[in-house]
């Protein structure tokens, strides 16, 4: 059997298709740790966390930070449906960064009729869309 050298993927959200590409790897963060995922990637379909994404075509990386979801893996694509998703260059830093400082203080000051999961939640997402803009920043 002739393996695939490229892959293609999509991801999704619920307002829009954020990429479509044949790519040579893909590293998703899924809810039991990150899984690589290269052409010719047995059958796959796993939840996804909140976390970084990255693909590679060529030498050329692309981040996105991911907000849950579910990833489907085929020999020859990967479709990620995500709930929310944003490209390193569409992440407002100076907003992810007061959504963490109101995530962070909600949590060390956590009440009974406070909803922690949420805080848990909105916690999670600006630290990977800090991180994934950190990684462009970085790129520059």
């Amino acid at each position: 059997m002739v393996l695939p050298d490229k892959i293609h993927l999509e991801i999704v959200t619920p307002d829009r298709l954020l990429v479509s590409a044949d790519v040579d790897e893909i590293v998703v963060p899924g809810a039991d740790g990150y899984l690589g995922i290269l052409p010719g990637h047995a059958a796959l379909l796993a939840s996804l966390q909140a976390g970084e994404l990255w693909y590679r075509t060529g030498t050329d990386k692309r981040y996105l930070a991911v907000l849950f979801g579910y990833v489907e893996v085929r020999p020859d694509g990967v479709t990620i449906l995500a709930n929310g998703a944003e490209a390193a260059e569409e992440i407002d830093v100076s907003r992810a960064e007061a959504a963490r400082k109101r995530a962070e203080e909600q949590l060390s000051s956590a009440t009974a009729d406070m909803d922690i999961e949420r805080a848990r939640i909105a916690l999670l997402r600006s630290l990977a869309r800090l991180r994934v803009a950190e990684r462009r920043r970085a790129r520059h």
